[in-house]
C-alpha cells in the first residue's frame, strides 16, 4: 500500500521510535525494565525465530534474581510495558505476543529499525561481486551507523557482545568503502563518512583516510593541521604517537607543500605564531625531538649552557602514577604550572601521561633549581599535598648522550630509564 505509515526504531547512536513522521515519547523513565523489555522486543526481530526465549528473556532483563522473583517482575514489566504502549499515537494493537515461551513483537504496520537494516546492508555488500552495487551497498550501511548500538544500556551483557559484533561490520565496511571511493576519487564523500567515524571512535585511526582525501584535493594545509591535532589527542590522551602511515602522511604533506611557490611574506606568516603568548612554548615530542638535536649540535659549536629538566606525577612512593582522572588533574595543573614559571625562550613537551620535559637555554645547574622551585610553587598553590606527588631530575644535554644518563634520543624513539 503506498505511503502507508512506517514505524522507524533507531538503535544506533541513540534509541528513538517514530510512528508516520511523528516521535513517540515514553512518560515512564526510559531506564525501567519496561522500555529495556521493548528495545530487547524490537531487537529481536531480526532473530530467525522473531522473538526471544523466556529463558533468554529473563537473563537479559534480570540477571541473577532469584527465579520465583524473575518470573513475576517479567509479568508485571510485560503489563507496564502495554500501558505504556497504548499511551502513544501507535494503533492500538496487541504489540506483545507470547507463544510457547517465546515473546515476539508484532505490528500491524511496516517495521524499520536502522542496525538490522544496517547488517543487511553489509552482508549483501559481502556477497555481492559487482564493485559499484557493492560500494553503494557499503554507503548506505556506512551512513545508518550513527553511533554505537543502544548507548543508554551500554552496561548490560548482551548489549556489549552485539555492539562488539556491530562495531566490527562498521570497521569491515567504512574500510572497504573508503578504498572504493578512493578508486573513485570521491573525496569529499571520505570526508563526510570519516567525520562520523572519527566522531563515534576517535583512537581507532580513521583519521588517516580523512588526511589522504584532503591531500588528494590538495588542502595540504588543512591535512597538516589535522594532522597535528590528531597526533596531539592521541598522545595526550593514551600517550602515543602517531602510527608509521600517519607520520608517512605528515612526510607526503610536507613535501608536497614545499613544492608550492611562496613569496617571502607568505613565508614569514606561515612561521609566525598565531598570537603572543607568556610563557614557556609547548610543542609536541616528536618537535622537541627535533628541537633537542638541534639544541645538541648548536652546543657542539658555541658551548652554551643547556639543561633537561624531566618533571614526572608519581603516587608519593616514587612510583609512576598510572592512567586515572587524578593524573589527569595532576597532569593539566603541571602544563599550567610549568608554561607559566619559565620564560618565552624555555620549552617543553609531554613525555608521557605522568611526565613532561623541559628544555632550559642559557642557564645553569644552581639556577635549575630555582626554576623548579617556581614551578613546584605554583603546581601546590591550592593543593599543598601535591607536593609528594613531584619528583624531578635535571641533566646537561652535553651528558644526556652518556652511557649514564636517564634520557636519551635514538632515532624516532625516546627512552626514560
Amino acid at each position: 500500500m503506498e505511503n502507508e505509515p512506517i514505524l522507524y526504531v533507531n538503535m544506533l547512536g541513540k534509541f528513538s521510535m517514530s510512528y508516520d513522521g511523528q516521535p513517540i515519547s515514553f512518560k515512564r523513565n526510559t531506564a525501567t525494565n519496561a522500555m529495556k523489555l521493548l528495545q530487547i522486543l524490537l531487537h529481536a526481530t531480526g532473530t530467525p525465530e522473531g522473538g526471544i526465549p523466556r529463558t533468554q528473556l529473563w537473563g537479559e532483563l534480570f540477571g541473577r534474581e532469584d527465579l520465583a522473583n524473575v518470573a513475576n517482575n517479567l509479568r508485571v514489566t510485560v503489563f507496564r510495558l502495554k500501558k505504556m504502549l497504548s499511551a502513544t499515537c501507535l494503533p492500538e494493537y496487541e504489540y506483545l505476543h507470547i507463544e510457547k515461551g517465546l515473546y515476539k513483537w508484532e505490528s500491524p504496520v511496516p517495521l524499520y529499525i536502522d542496525v538490522l537494516e544496517f547488517v543487511k546492508l553489509v552482508e549483501q555488500a559481502k556477497n555481492e561481486t559487482d564493485k559499484e552495487k557493492r560500494g553503494k551497498l557499503l554507503l548506505e550501511a556506512c551512513r545508518l551507523y550513527r553511533g554505537e548500538f543502544l548507548p543508554g544500556l551500554s552496561g548490560e551483557d548482551w548489549v556489549i557482545i552485539l555492539s562488539v559484533q556491530y562495531k566490527n561490520l562498521y570497521a569491515y565496511a567504512i574500510t572497504e568503502v573508503c578504498e572504493y571511493l578512493k578508486e573513485q576519487k570521491e573525496y569529499e564523500t571520505i570526508l563526510e563518512l570519516t567525520r562520523t567515524a572519527v566522531e563515534i571512535y576517535p583512537f581507532d585511526e580513521y583519521q588517516t583516510y580523512r588526511i589522504d582525501a584532503l591531500i588528494a584535493l590538495n588542502r595540504y594545509k588543512e591535512a597538516r593541521g589535522y594532522y597535528e591535532e590528531t597526533s596531539k589527542m592521541f598522545f595526550e590522551e593514551l600517550g602515543i604517537t602517531p602510527s608509521e602511515k600517519m607520520m608517512n602522511q605528515f612526510h607526503e604533506m610536507s613535501s608536497k607543500m614545499s613544492q608550492k611557490y611562496q613569496d617571502a611574506d607568505e613565508i614569514k606568516e606561515g612561521l609566525k605564531e598565531k598570537s603572543y603568548e607568556n610563557g614557556a612554548f609547548y610543542v609536541q615530542l616528536p618537535s622537541f625531538r627535533d628541537s633537542y638535536r638541534l639544541v645538541r649540535r648548536m652546543i657542539e659549536r658555541n658551548g652554551r649552557s643547556v639543561f633537561l629538566m624531566i618533571c614526572s606525577i608519581t603516587d608519593r612512593q616514587g612510583i609512576p602514577m598510572e592512567s586515572s582522572e587524578k593524573l589527569e588533574v595532576l597532569s593539566n595543573n603541571l602544563h599550567k604550572s610549568i608554561k607559566g614559571s619559565l620564560r618565552r625562550g624555555d620549552f617543553f613537551t609531554k613525555y608521557s601521561p605522568s611526565q613532561f620535559l623541559i628544555m632550559l637555554v642559557g642557564t645553569n645547574r644552581e639556577n635549575c633549581d630555582i626554576i623548579y622551585d617556581r614551578i613546584l610553587s605554583r603546581f601546590t598553590e591550592n593543593h599543598k599535598t601535591w607536593k609528594q606527588n613531584l619528583q624531578y631530575y635535571v641533566s646537561s644535554v652535553a651528558d644526556t648522550e652518556s652511557s649514564n644518563s636517564h634520557i636519551r634520543f635514538q632515532e624516532n624513539e625516546s627512552y626514560w630509564n
